[in-house]
């Protein structure tokens, strides 16, 4: 084995660089990659051409211990380089990339429990430092665990701007779709490790229709290429997932056939097998498709969550459910009481649900699209909602039925935990039909107040208790 010259922390990020030839067209002339080797184990990762000549494979290891390289390359001065590093424990805070746990639920690679908290900032990566700087400073203060954001740029209402990267590189009025620019994918990489260092998963959006410069539209060689480029790029990088794309039931030139061969390219592509999506605008894609880890979705009533869950067997994650402010569309002027009980509607059915805000601002600064600052009233909320669940059993809700009176949602987790929501409903008292085989205490949450009142003593069997007569209460019994 060759001389270990490094150390890199298990889920952390190996690169070796090397210079190569530049002549012709780097791009799309030499083919680049290495095979990294633990014992007898083997990974062949894509490496990429990063301008000026420099060619770079990058590597996430998962096992604690010596791992080896050799490098495999079209160019003869780029290929057999061998050398080897030392994967090491990984530092506070790195839990691994996310993937699938239970079904319908999340964990770290570590075996953390992830809840996902999402929020949506489109376009925030492409509105330069001193507004991206301002997004990150609000991150840093807000409950959200997963950010939704675009590689390509966004044209569409208050979004008017023209970006300073661009994928591409220019060819006089437009492109040329066989060379891209690595400055995009540096300022693009900066970014997705800021938000790592949050602990803040970066759901990357692949595709999406609004568009006014032509990346919508591109042929079907330059989306394949483009998507390879980004995975060689990007897949070392372990707070990353892939959504397919935003609304991608818009982009009419788009295929059935495209969309599978896009998931397969990726997930081919992706030696890591970080999560992957695709977000919908009205009809939804068949989420029961092997490449498809989890489901996105865009729709107004959280509350048929349950039944998504058992139509597909896979988490619910509902992206885009309305967004809290006051623009003219109708899907972006719902009240904050709203987003919280979307909130809490999709949380007691099983799922997770994703928050966006769209304020009117008067340079168009919409978080939604663009980040900045938050204006709304549903995140102190949502952060309460997210230290609930965190504070509950160790690995997500399940919806249950016949717990509580007038048929009130509610989650669970086995016979120990069980959480109801009233939604808008005020009762004043309600039954519940809690196991005969165990005691509980019961808290009554106030899900808008964020408050939690515990009754006396300790409950089984069937119980009345009083409620506050008021919307937005749940009511939380756990065994005692």
């Amino acid at each position: 084995m060759a001389e270990v010259t490094n150390r890199v922390e298990r889920w952390g990020r190996f690169e070796l660089g090397l210079d190569g030839p530049q002549v012709g067209n780097p791009f799309m002339d030499v083919h680049f990659g290495a095979v990294f080797s633990y014992g007898h184990r083997q990974v062949e990762v894509a490496g990429f051409y990063d301008g000026e000549g420099r060619y770079v494979v990058r590597f996430m290891p998962d096992v604690i211990g010596a791992w080896s390289y050799r490098t495999c390359s079209s160019a003869s001065e780029l290929d057999g380089v061998e050398g080897a590093f030392e994967c090491v424990a990984p530092s506070e805070g790195n839990h691994g990339p996310v993937g699938v746990r239970d079904t319908f639920h999340f964990a770290y690679a570590d075996g953390e429990i992830y809840y996902p908290v999402g929020t949506t900032c489109y376009v925030w990566n492409h509105q330069g430092d001193e507004l991206e700087a301002e997004t990150l400073r609000t991150l840093a203060e807000a409950p959200f665990n997963k950010m939704r954001m675009c590689l390509f740029p966004k044209h569409y209402r208050f979004n008017a701007n023209e970006p300073e990267f661009f994928p591409f590189e220019r060819k006089g009025e437009g492109w040329d779709w066989e060379r891209f620019d690595p400055a995009y994918f540096c300022h693009l990489e900066s970014l997705v490790d800021a938000l790592s260092e949050l602990g803040i998963e970066a759901d990357l959006i692949l595709f999406h229709p609004y568009d006014r410069w032509g990346f919508a539209g591109m042929a079907a060689e330059v989306d394949d290429r483009y998507l390879r480029y980004i995975v060689a790029r990007l897949s070392s990088f372990r707070n990353v997932w892939w959504s397919m794309a935003n609304e991608f039931d818009l982009m009419r030139a788009k295929t059935e056939a495209d969309w599978d061969r896009y998931f397969r390219i990726v997930q081919e592509s992706d030696p890591y097998h970080h999560l992957r999506s695709v977000h919908n605008c009205r009809g939804f894609y068949d989420h029961s498709r092997p490449w498809v880890t989890h489901q996105s979705i865009q729709h107004r009533l959280p509350e048929r969550t349950a039944e998504w869950r058992q139509l597909y067997g896979k988490p619910v994650v509902i992206d885009e459910t309305q967004y809290e402010g006051n623009i003219p569309l109708q899907w972006g002027n719902i009240p904050p009481q709203e987003m919280v009980r979307k909130f809490w509607e999709g949380t007691v059915r099983g799922g997770y649900v994703g928050h966006g805000e769209t304020y009117l601002h008067p340079d168009d600064i919409l978080w939604w699209s663009k980040g900045g600052t938050l204006h709304g009233g549903s995140p102190a909320r949502i952060a309460f909602l997210r230290g609930i669940i965190e504070d509950g059993p160790a690995i997500g809700l399940d919806p249950v039925s016949g717990v509580m009176g007038y048929r009130f949602p509610c989650a669970a987790k086995g016979d120990d935990y069980f959480l109801a929501y009233c939604s808008i409903m005020q009762p004043a008292e309600t039954e519940l039909h809690l196991p005969e085989a165990k005691q509980y205490a019961i808290d009554i949450i106030d899900t808008w107040e964020m408050t939690i009142v515990t009754l006396e003593g300790v409950y089984s069997g069937d119980v009345e208790i009083k409620l506050p007569g008021k919307p937005y209460v749940a009511v939380r019994a756990r065994a005692v």
